[in-house]
């Protein structure tokens, strides 16, 4: 779903100098950077499923599954009757963790439907839920930075996201990258170029995002196609 920016031809970075390259990276920021931060997350809600429903026996919760199973159904197929209803009842039981993921479902749902504020609160609510597995208040911290990225500071985007900034964990590529698009409102450009680095050299990230590390990475004066493994 994300659109990925246009890409940049190898021959024209060969041939600029550096101060063109610093003008095309905030060129390109400008013009990409809401794609990038909205885009980059979508799969993560499905990351997280995956990973706590490994840790979990699935006969106890077995009901809500399906229950939030025919919800997103429904909503996939337009049937929209009741599902901040049916969502909220799942939300209400809160078994083993699915109550979680009914809520980030409903805040998506929001959010498709234009209600960004009842999103937002949602997605805030998940992350400081202390009684949510792990998995999904990571997913709603990243939803809920990516929708306040351009109305808080950069410093708060770093902060926040600090602890994902891991290389090997699940979270690693979009906190990365999101924590290097703050880096560069701060006009910390070489770090902002390492970071990217690390993305592009990150073998369980992505190959999109890895790609787009690289490009950008490029416009910053860092070649990441040296860290790029060596199977891609």
């Amino acid at each position: 779903m994300a659109l990925a920016p246009g890409e940049t031809s190898e021959s024209f970075i060969r041939e600029v100098d550096e101060n063109l390259r610093r003008s095309q990276a905030e060129t390109f920021f400008r013009r990409w950077g809401k794609l990038l931060v909205a885009g980059a997350i979508l799969a993560l809600v499905a990351v997280a499923a995956l990973i706590w429903w490994r840790s979990q026996q699935a006969e106890k919760t077995a009901a809500q599954s399906e229950e939030l199973a025919a919800v997103i159904q429904d909503m996939t197929a337009g049937k929209t009757r009741d599902i901040d209803t049916r969502l909220a009842a799942i939300s209400a039981q809160d078994s083993g963790g699915y109550g979680g993921l009914a809520q980030m479902t409903g805040a998506a749902w929001a959010l498709q439907n234009g209600e960004r504020a009842k999103a937002l609160a949602t997605y805030s609510a998940v992350a400081a839920d202390k009684g949510q597995p792990e998995e999904f208040r990571n997913v709603a911290l990243l939803r809920q930075t990516a929708l306040e990225f351009d109305a808080i500071k950069p410093d708060q985007v770093i902060a926040r996201l600090q602890p994902l900034v891991t290389p090997g964990s699940p979270w690693f590529g979009t906190a990365a990258e999101m924590t290097a698009m703050a880096m560069l409102k701060q006009n910390r450009r070489s770090e902002a170029g390492q970071l990217f680095g690390k993305i592009a050299a990150d073998k369980d990230v992505p190959g999109s995002l890895r790609a787009r590390a690289v490009q950008i990475a490029g416009t910053l004066g860092v070649d990441a196609t040296a860290a790029m493994p060596a199977a891609e």
